[in-house]
């Protein structure tokens, strides 16, 4: 016997889907209850490596952390990660298997997928007593419903209850959800079982009346008001939302160790890719993380990461458009901190040689490390383990290109030159002791008497986290309606809400 099971649906991006889901995760797994979270179809710039090495969505590995269960292909089975606003690279059961244009994905390739999508559930029904789904977008997003493989068209297929979460923070949540569930046809209505308020601030008294009118309006309850939390946005999918100058990752409150505080700056360039990796910099005390698109905003940085990116090629140009590339060369010629990860790390070398990703040939580099990278169409998915500064430490690798270092010394399949220092390695800054010690070495030649904290545990921030996310729903939620609906699906009888979607 299948599961039971259930889609978290949005009536925007960004409401709130993916901590939902992860909460719904992780209470249900604290209850006793073996869960995975899935998602039929991602478009993320954010992405995790298996242990299988299979690439999918972070927040499909954050949410499978929250259910205590290993990452898999099955909770992700089609990714797309954009390369400009019209095209993506399409990833189908974790490996990269073309580049599509929007209207080539759909117009025909995504409903060819459906099977695959729905066959993954069934396989995690199959496993587990439980498999939290979490939508993309809208689910009324009516152009788009024909071909619709990861809102509607997988609850249809599988015949899954839809919760609506709605970010009340933003306003007009009432309007988006009687809008949402007036949009969908009178077939999809019957999946619709009701609504979840999110990012709430103030009495919840005050808004039980307009509870009240929308059950009266649509028939359908609403299973819980979530207040506002800071910091639970964890392994946001979309790193381009955070690519504004001036964005600041959530730090730590607690005072710094040292006398210092260490400032690190994040150059946001285009397709930013796993922007997660500096969040382990911003766990510490005393380390502040701000991303930036100004040469005059390293001018006081400790530290300069240039993050990965889908595009190489275009992120050397803007580097070179706003004048970060020469302030990067006068860091490097000054002696202080510059860190590039995965496509930042090509950029700081010599020679770009790319007919893969730009299909622009040969490129020169930043020059700032001996260091070739040749695009290979098969891409690296890896987890690799190893040492450096004297600790241990893991990441996952996600790129086409092929590095030839020449020179320098050894640093995580990468190098260092001064205190310049590139690899391919992403998520390398979870590892506490290693992280710790690259601090000391960024500290020194900044001439920052910083000190990082003894006993910052990354892993454990993020299960507090994670934990944060379970108490919401255990105790604002309607846990045993939302039982109710996993276990045995949407209520018969539901209205149907005029006018429905177009013919």
């Amino acid at each position: 016997m299948s599961g039971g099971g259930l889609l978290v649906a949005g009536t925007t991006s960004d409401a709130g889907k993916s901590v939902v889901t992860a909460g719904i995760c992780r209470w249900l797994v604290r209850q006793g209850v073996k869960v995975a979270p899935f998602k039929g179809q991602n478009m993320s710039l954010n992405s995790f490596v298996t242990r299988e090495g299979a690439e999918i969505g972070r927040a499909q590995a954050m949410q499978a952390q929250a259910a205590r269960v290993e990452p898999s292909a099955l909770m992700n089975p089609v990714l797309l990660k954009p390369g400009s606003d019209r095209s993506s690279q399409v990833v189908l059961m974790g490996k990269p298997v073309g580049e599509l244009s929007a209207r080539g994905y759909h117009g025909g390739r995504q409903a060819a997928l459906l099977d695959t999508v729905v066959g993954c559930l069934e396989e995690l029904r199959g496993s587990y007593d439980a498999v939290i789904c979490e939508g993309a977008g809208s689910p009324a997003e009516i152009n788009l419903r024909r071909t619709d493989i990861v809102n509607m068209g997988i609850a249809r297929a599988a015949r899954l209850p839809v919760l609506v979460v709605g970010d009340i923070d933003r306003g007009g949540v009432f309007a988006s959800f009687f809008g949402t569930a007036a949009l969908l046809s009178a077939e999809d209505q019957e999946l619709l079982a009701g609504f979840l308020v999110n990012k709430f601030r103030g009495d919840v008294s005050l808004l039980e009346p307009g509870l009240d009118m929308l059950k009266g309006l649509t028939g359908r309850p609403t299973y819980g008001v979530l207040p506002f939390q800071h910091g639970l946005g964890i392994d946001e999918e979309d790193g381009l939302r955070v690519s504004l100058r001036g964005s600041v990752r959530e730090s730590r409150t607690s005072a710094p160790v040292g006398e210092d505080v260490l400032r690190v700056a994040v150059c946001a360039v285009p397709l930013m890719s796993n922007f997660t990796d500096v969040d382990a910099l911003a766990a510490e005390p005393g380390v502040v993380v701000r991303f930036v698109d100004r040469a005059e905003e390293l001018v006081d940085a400790d530290l300069v990461v240039v993050p990965g990116t889908r595009g190489t090629v275009k992120a050397l140009e803007w580097l070179r458009e706003r004048g970060l590339a020469d302030a990067l060369a006068r860091r490097a010629a000054e002696g202080r901190p510059v860190l590039g990860i995965c496509g930042g790390f090509q950029a700081l070398g010599e020679r770009i040689e790319d007919d893969v990703e730009s299909r622009a040939g040969t490129v020169d580099g930043l020059g700032l490390l001996p260091v070739r990278v040749r695009f290979a169409r098969e891409k690296t998915l890896a987890r690799p383990v190893g040492e450096a500064l004297g600790e241990r430490v893991e990441g996952y690798e996600i790129h086409h290109g092929v590095a030839e270092v020449t020179g320098g010394k050894a640093f995580l399949d990468g190098c260092r030159v001064g205190s310049v220092w590139g690899t391919h390695w992403h998520g390398s800054l979870e590892s506490d002791a290693f992280r710790r010690a690259f601090l000391r070495e960024v500290a020194a030649d900044a001439g920052r008497r910083f000190v990082p904290a003894p006993d910052t545990s990354f892993g454990a921030l993020r299960e507090e986290q994670l934990d944060r996310l379970g108490d919401l729903i255990e105790e604002h939620a309607d846990t045993d309606a939302l039982w109710r609906l996993i276990e045995s699906g949407a209520p018969s009888g539901l209205p149907f809400i005029p006018p429905g979607a177009p013919a």
